[in-house]
């Protein structure tokens, strides 16, 4: 008699099922809208520096 084979990504996969499924989704979505606007403002940042230590590095 052959036991039967676990495939190790059918198990990640019902980890995942189950820990997905208990997520609450409306924070994770606020969450996600807060991080992609605290990145653009970063990277806002980020170019307007640049630029900065670009002119005065020329001057």
């Amino acid at each position: 008699m052959e036991k039967p084979q676990t495939d190790h990504h059918s198990s990640l996969f019902l980890t995942g099922t189950i820990l997905l499924a208990n997520m609450d989704y409306s924070s994770l979505m606020d969450y996600a809208v807060k991080a992609l606007i605290g990145g653009a403002i970063w990277m806002g940042f980020k170019i307007a520096g640049d630029y900065i230590s670009e002119k005065t590095r020329k001057k």
